[in-house]
């Protein structure tokens, strides 16, 4: 069977020839370059926050853990370092929601969220999140009702912040990884909640 490839992107094409340049000037090491490629493919990203959130909601000795020394607890799981090195975990409610935001920059946790969302970085963003979080939660189409407090936390160069989100009706049954895939980057921000799972298909007779 003939095998078709599909043309690389305009970006792909510049991206893979400053990279030859760079290498071949002595600019980057090679090694060192494979090095973070790996990293943010396999040890960066919203997928390790999601390992903390749904281990906290399956073992209740590791969530406390995780809200007494963030810190610590997430240390558990070998998911420290990239920006990630001092942690807080703030537990979402039916009383309290938490937003994260950093006013001064773009602060993050790296390591167990990925590369931070671009409005996350915003000057919109950074301002308005602390003055007025429940218009920019709606804008982001959540809804937080008028009896239910919103904190905010401001990340800063020490210390960043994780949302512990509330666990979806009808997940009982699911396990630790299924869970997992429910968790979102901006329900580990604040700025959604995290969905139930979609009902499974039913095929007509």
């Amino acid at each position: 069977m003939a095998h078709t490839h599909r043309p690389e992107s305009d970006i792909a094409l510049r991206v893979k020839a400053i990279e030859s340049l760079l290498v071949e000037k002595g600019i980057v090491d090679p090694a060192t370059l494979d090095t973070i490629i790996d990293a943010y493919e396999h040890r960066i990203g919203p997928h390790n926050g999601a390992r903390i959130v749904a281990k906290a909601w399956v073992d209740a000795d590791y969530k406390q853990r995780l809200l007494a020394d963030g810190t610590s607890a997430i240390a558990e799981l070998d998911l420290t370092g990239f920006s990630s090195e001092h942690m807080v975990v703030v537990e979402n409610t039916p009383q309290v929601h938490n937003l994260i935001v950093c006013t001064l920059c773009s602060c993050y946790p790296w390591a167990i969220l990925g590369l931070p969302p671009t409005w996350y970085k915003s000057f919109a963003y950074r301002s308005r999140a602390v003055i007025e979080p429940r218009k920019v939660l709606q804008e982001f189409g959540l809804d937080i009702p008028d009896d239910v407090e919103i904190r905010v936390w401001d990340s800063n160069a020490d210390l960043r912040y994780l949302v512990l989100p509330e666990r979806p009706a009808g997940t009982a049954g699911l396990s630790e990884a299924a869970l997992a895939d429910l968790v979102t980057r901006n329900a580990m921000i604040g700025t959604a909640q995290v969905p139930p799972p979609e009902p499974p298909s039913t095929l007509a007779a």
